[in-house]
């Protein structure tokens, strides 16, 4: 399956003349924000070999984020390690793709959004689209500048937080990072919320008290 512009069109032809994809990156991590980009594409102007974020070399991904931000309307937003604490991932999701549609230069007629629920907070007329990344080319290249620009972000951090090999598992739960965690204890970047950090600080607690 690779994404074409059928929600898109479908969209158009029932008066939407700005059409939006948005997506974030970042879910899963146990350190790091969750981020969301949202892309207008231009229907006459798609670049070949757009896909999911995740079927893409990085290299392949790098070269396509550059060609998105010098031909689209785009905007990427965060949310940091407290306020996904505070809200839960899922909220904290969303919130980072209303933030990434409220920063782009077109206000969108319609938005196409990955997954299978729709922001609670989102005031435009929208669709969720489970796989989306997969099935539409708007959502595919918001997941292509969602990745990269969170990737970029936790070369970033690894480079503050050396150990936990951030730079290549990008704050995801690998067996070296939670060996990491064990070793060197929770950063100010870890989701104090998620059950692998949440439990290392509870014995820490106990061992402490």
């Amino acid at each position: 399956m690779t994404p074409d512009y059928a929600f898109e069109a479908e969209a158009l032809a029932r008066g939407a003349r700005r059409v939006a994809g948005v997506d974030e990156a970042g879910r899963g991590p146990l350190a790091g924000p969750v981020t969301a980009a949202a892309v207008i594409l231009d229907p006459a102007n798609i670049p070949p070999g757009l896909n999911d974020s995740k079927q893409l070399t990085a290299r392949r991904r790098e070269a396509l984020a550059l060609w998105l931000m010098a031909h689209c309307d785009w905007s990427v937003a965060h949310v940091d390690v407290a306020q996904i604490d505070a809200l839960n991932i899922l909220r904290a999701s969303h919130l980072a793709m209303c933030r990434a549609l409220a920063g782009l230069r077109q206000r969108p007629c319609h938005v196409l959004v990955d997954g299978n629920m729709l922001p609670r907070d989102l005031d435009l007329p929208a669709t969720a689209v489970v796989k989306g990344d997969a099935r539409c080319v708007s959502i595919a290249a918001a997941s292509v500048l969602a990745k990269v620009t969170r990737d970029r972000i936790m070369v970033d951090l690894a480079q503050q937080h050396p150990g936990y090999g951030w730079e290549a598992n990008a704050g995801y739960p690998t067996p070296a990072h939670k060996r990491a965690l064990l070793d060197l204890g929770v950063t100010p970047h870890h989701r104090r919320s998620f059950a692998p950090v949440h439990n290392i600080l509870c014995k820490a607690q106990l061992i402490s008290g």
